[in-house]
């Protein structure tokens, strides 16, 4: 389901009424969960360290080329992600705080994404002018939470070209099959929901 989220936002993009610029800030207190988790990801990139990270990135790939022009009309890149052991590591109260800087009148919500499984999918972009000022997106899953936060003009389906560089992590079909290479329990529940799928 989560390889189409991305592509119903590009859809709600064109939709989108125009808004003013508006700050975006992680929470700090997302840092305590880093000492619950088995395993975390912290990415802050500003414009400066973009430009340098660039620098490592080939002209000479097509991939890697699209990422490099791309990253460079953005401001800034920050990922917070964390994996558990076990559910209830985390709760939803541990991120109001960015829901509630993603209620303003400057943001909202295109796309909203709930599973029976307990993956819940948020996308919220920001306008300033005619063009887009930034995306947030959240992912929470029962054994997982991935904060997204792109400044900078961006489009939906460019995040998820992005995904799988400077620390922003691979959606839907990429996802499932970085976790089949992995071997994971998760590897297992995918397969099983794919075969579910096509019956």
């Amino acid at each position: 389901m989560k390889n189409s989220i991305l592509k119903m936002a590009i859809i709600a993009v064109s939709l989108s009424p125009v808004w003013a610029a508006e700050d975006f800030k992680l929470p700090i207190n997302l840092d305590k969960l880093a000492e619950r988790a088995k395993e975390s990801v912290d990415v802050t990139l500003d414009s400066s360290m973009l430009q340098l990270a660039s620098g490592f990135l080939s002209r000479d790939d097509p991939d890697e080329a699209q990422v490099k022009k791309m990253i460079g009309k953005l401001k800034g890149i920050y990922v917070r992600s964390f994996e558990f052991d076990k559910e209830g590591q985390y709760s939803m109260n541990d991120v109001q705080a960015i829901r509630a800087q993603l209620k303003g009148p400057n943001w909202s919500r295109i796309v909203g994404v709930k599973s029976i499984k307990g993956e819940n999918t948020e996308v919220y972009l920001l306008k300033n002018g005619d063009q887009i000022g930034g995306i947030v997106l959240l992912d929470a899953e029962p054994k997982e939470l991935t904060i997204v936060h792109v400044d900078g003009p961006i489009s939906p389906e460019e995040l998820s070209r992005l995904g799988g560089h400077m620390g922003i992590p691979n959606m839907g079909k990429e996802k499932k099959r970085t976790r089949r290479e992995s071997g994971t329990p998760d590897a297992k529940e995918d397969e099983r929901d794919d075969e579910q799928a096509e019956k």
